[in-house]
């Protein structure tokens, strides 16, 4: 029973440690790191220039605080900044091979991304965090088709909450891992 606390204990570690990294490297460096988890440089660069961060969750509530800020323009240019997958996310809907039984609904979700993007003329983003690898489809789907009924003011106040969420995910995953 050992190892899972101690697994826990290096995870919480690993973030102290990225985490006094985030805070004593150069500007420069913190707002390309920060970039990686949001494509808003007003976002990275605010949550930069509030440096040092006492621990892990005050600057996640940064994060969100930030995101909560973002202007229309802020989140167009996060949105433009996505790519899929993403280097800290898990694995993307549409990865690997389909299997026979999953054709139909990637065929199904790649013409749902399309009717989005014409429909509201920018990149469908959606939090997959908490889903199993064998959920996220299925959740994409349904997400996507629900919020294409959305009207734009609508669906641009979702698509915001949705990258403070997804942000918040890749930051908690940057300060956890040892790629910093």
């Amino acid at each position: 029973m050992s190892l899972p606390t101690r697994r826990s204990g290096d995870v919480r570690a690993r973030a102290v440690t990225t985490l006094r990294r985030l805070n004593t490297s150069a500007a420069e460096t913190a707002v390309s790191l920060l970039l990686d988890c949001c494509g808003s440089r007003r976002w990275a660069a605010r949550l930069a220039a509030h440096r040092p961060y006492p621990d892990v969750e005050s600057l996640l509530a940064a994060a969100d605080e930030a995101s909560y800020d973002l202007t229309v323009t802020d989140l167009a240019e996060a949105l433009a900044a996505e790519t899929a997958p993403h280097p800290l996310d898990g694995p993307h809907p549409l990865d690997g091979e389909p299997q026979q039984s999953t054709l139909a609904a990637h065929t199904a979700l790649r013409a749902a991304q399309a009717e989005y993007e014409r429909q509201f003329a920018h990149t469908f983003l959606i939090c997959l965090d908490g889903y199993p690898p064998r959920d996220r489809l299925d959740h994409t789907l349904a997400g996507i088709r629900t919020r294409l009924e959305n009207n734009s003011e609508e669906e641009w106040a979702v698509t915001a909450e949705e990258l403070r969420r997804v942000a918040r995910g890749r930051l908690g995953r940057l300060v956890a891992s040892e790629a910093f």
